[in-house]
């Protein structure tokens, strides 16, 4: 193993983010992360409307100082010439800025984008919206679930023919983020080749929309508009979930070999012989009744008694664990997956870790999210501001210190 390095991947980035709820926080957190400086800058009245979700303890946002970890918070009234010129003096100073607020704002606020980059031709500017910067619909407020809609996410979850189902988590949301982290980092490179920044134009629609590979294999190959599924694969089976006497498990038997192995655990060495079943493309058209077949056996012993015996053949298998199962898996405890941070009003927060697993270079985790405005004199003070400038913006009702 290499050796391990104290700095983290992104020191000496700074990054100014400015954004509610979940794709622009989401994209800051991965970068806070990775090691970079990031800046969150809310309003002094109330902050990112994320401080309000539950559950609330000591007047603070548990959702909020976990999406939010390693940032400080600087609360500036953006709406005030004052605060604009201040977010500016911080934008100055900064390589990135991440933005999701309603399309136009910005610009209404006088910190257009095209502004703030011809000012700094070494910024990137990361915009987060719902539809784009541009196209017809560029200027529609968006919700993940208004996007899970449009982009036909919900057309192809759920059981079929029923109704109409989102993604359990904020999938449009956070595949945004993602991306806008993908890009950031894809950003900085050019930008240490060249010395330019350059403006990121990040799509929730689109983002959502890139999630749809095998769909748009198939439609774009025969003209099928796919559909609504259940647990069940679009190309292969069997791949979906199994009643068992007690519970459903998961099963993925789709290559020769575990397929083979599927079905000896099973004693149903006939269905490898069934033309019908001759391969997982077939066995996927054939789906119902191969279905029934496998679950006529597999509902007479307990889940456990299968997976077990799956397992041991080598057939790819599972639980159908919920989030109390997931949120004490022993897997994910061994590889110390969660973690507790410090946070001024709730105590320690146990939340979950970053999936980034650098081995020379690791992320960093210090501390939960920052109390509104806990760091404006901090951060002010490294802009320049003397301590009778900030506490007179303070009186003047431009900044919040927390």
């Amino acid at each position: 193993m290499g050796n391990v390095l104290a700095d983290p991947p992104l020191r000496g980035i700074r990054v100014v983010e400015v954004g509610n709820y979940m794709a622009g926080p989401f994209c800051g957190m991965q970068l806070a992360d990775l090691g970079a400086d990031v800046i969150k800058v809310e309003s002094p009245r109330g902050g990112d409307l994320a401080r309000m979700l539950e559950p609330i303890a000591n007047g603070e946002s548990a959702n909020f100082a976990r999406l939010n970890r390693d940032k400080r918070s600087v609360a500036i009234d953006l709406k005030r010439e004052a605060g604009r010129k201040l977010f500016s003096l911080l934008v100055r100073s900064a390589d990135v800025v991440v933005e999701n607020l309603r399309p136009g704002t910005m610009n209404d606020l006088g910190l257009a984008p095209r502004d703030l980059l011809n000012s700094d031709p070494r910024l990137v500017y990361v915009a987060v919206t719902g539809w784009g910067l541009d196209g017809p619909n560029a200027d529609r407020p968006a919700l993940d679930i208004i996007v899970q809609a449009q982009s036909g996410l919900m057309s192809v979850t759920g059981e079929e023919g029923g109704p109409p189902v989102k993604v359990g988590v904020s999938i449009a949301d956070l595949a945004a983020a993602l991306y806008a982290t993908i890009a950031t980092l894809g950003a900085l490179r050019a930008r240490d080749r060249d010395g330019k920044g350059q403006l990121v134009d990040i799509s929730m629609l689109e983002s959502a929309v890139s999630l749809a590979v095998w769909e748009a294999g198939v439609h774009f190959t025969t003209g099928e508009v796919p559909r609504a599924a259940g647990s069940a694969h679009k190309l292969v089976a069997p791949y979906q979930a199994i009643a068992a006497a007690d519970r459903h498990f998961i099963v993925g038997a789709t290559t020769p070999p575990t397929w083979t192995a599927f079905c000896r655990v099973l004693g149903l060495e006939g269905l490898e012989r069934d033309p019908r079943y001759a391969d997982a493309t077939l066995r996927r058209h054939n789906r119902d009744s191969l279905i029934a077949a496998i679950e006529a056996i597999t509902a007479t012993k307990p889940a456990a008694q299968w997976l077990a015996a799956l397992r041991a053949a080598g057939v790819p298998c599972g639980e159908i664990a919920d989030y109390g199962d997931v949120f004490s898996d022993p897997h994910l405890v061994a590889r110390q997956f969660f973690m507790d941070l410090p946070h001024p009003r709730l105590g320690a927060i146990r939340g979950l870790g970053s999936p980034l697993r650098l081995e020379r270079t690791p992320v960093r985790h210090r501390r939960s999210g920052p109390l509104l405005g806990e760091h404006t004199a901090e951060v002010l003070r490294e802009a320049g501001c003397t301590d009778d400038d900030i506490a007179r913006l303070e009186r003047e009702g431009v900044v919040s210190l927390g």
